[in-house]
């Protein structure tokens, strides 16, 4: 059985848990400008400070820590450290060009810190996510309001720069490509050809069931109007992602475990693959804290549970061990969704 057989036979039994931020973590080590700095940049000009991904090539050990602790908290699945591992999003700091290696390097991590918790633990085997952010583009909107035909991004280029980022994940040993925090369903899609490229030409079969890199896909819904960023509804969204035979489809980040139901009940209720949710830890404060704890999300997302609607759950921005622990300890009690046809997306 191989490692995509292993996941799907196991999100059939339980729900799969995943991990929480990796933003809130950093934040607690207080790093400098120093930290973010190889010897190979100890002369960049540009500051470098809050370029989270780079820390995989900088302070691995911060990496490794952080990910060791979301396991110990018992999460299955592991996200890369490569949210803006784009060399698009990098360009901000003049670093495209070390885009393939911060995700090679942090899949490798990631990998690393997987196999030595199932290796400890063989009856509860770790998996790793490589994580395609959204980048800091979007191919729908345009950045001027006084000139709304213009476009800061093509789909060519968004493609370009997500298939590099996918052989670096892949390269770097990731089980899964999660495509995350999806504001714009036209950049998804750009990040779905790049996979289906990729895929292609490492003849690598586009079906997790057909021994394939499972693919996740997870859409943000930005306010209570329930829409994406570029103004799809949920469903809209589902069903423009659709046409690639999907691992897993859900929703992540923006709102609240309590604000999100609603909206992932309808993707509960559409979809034919595995649903997945990561709410951020409530809503932000005025200071952009999270102050919702543990025991309140977790209360929160037992609804997702009773009601049948996931098939994976783990936390977002404001997220620590602490509210994965807490939501791990709870889907324990809980059957996943029931899935009649999984992975049955028009080829």
């Amino acid at each position: 059985m191989n490692r995509s057989e292993l996941l799907l036979s196991i999100a059939k039994k339980k729900v799969l848990i995943l991990d929480g931020a990796m933003g809130t973590m950093i934040q607690r080590y207080q790093l400098s400008e120093e930290d973010f700095r190889t010897p190979d940049l100890a002369d960049h000009p540009k500051p470098l400070k809050g370029n989270n991904d780079l820390l995989s090539l900088s302070r691995p050990d911060v990496v490794k820590a952080i990910h060791a602790a979301y396991l110990d908290a018992g999460a299955d699945i592991l996200e890369t450290n490569t949210f803006s591992g784009t060399s698009i999003a990098q360009e901000d700091y003049g670093l495209q060009h070390l885009a393939y290696e911060i995700n090679f390097q942090s899949a490798k991590i990631a990998r690393e810190v997987a196999d030595a918790f199932t290796l400890k633990n063989p009856d509860k085997p770790r998996f790793v996510a490589g994580a395609l952010g959204p980048t800091n583009k979007t191919a729908s909107l345009s950045p001027d309001v006084n000139d709304p035909g213009y476009r800061a991004i093509s789909f060519d280029q968004l493609a370009e720069a997500y298939k590099e980022q996918v052989k670096g994940l892949l390269d770097g040993g990731a089980d899964i490509l999660l495509v995350e925090t999806i504001f714009d369903t036209l950049n998804a899609k750009a990040a779905l050809f790049a996979v289906q490229e990729v895929f292609e030409e490492r003849n690598i079969p586009l079906n997790p069931e057909e021994g394939g890199i499972p693919i996740m896909i997870s859409g943000t819904i930005t306010d209570a109007s329930g829409r994406t960023l570029s103004g799809q509804t949920t469903e809209a969204f589902l069903i423009s992602v659709s046409h690639v035979p999907l691992f897993s489809v859900g929703l992540n980040c923006a709102l609240g475990a309590k604000e999100l139901r609603p909206y992932l009940k309808v993707l509960a209720d559409n979809t034919p693959f595995f649903v997945s949710a990561y709410p951020n830890a409530g809503l932000p404060n005025e200071f952009g804290q999270y102050d919702q704890g543990a025991t309140e999300m977790a209360n929160q997302v037992e609804e997702f549970l009773k009601e049948g609607h996931v098939n994976i759950l783990g936390g977002c921005c404001g997220t620590t061990p602490e509210h994965i622990a807490a939501i791990a300890k709870l889907a324990e009690k809980y059957q996943p969704r029931k899935v009649e046809l999984v992975n049955t997306g028009d080829e």
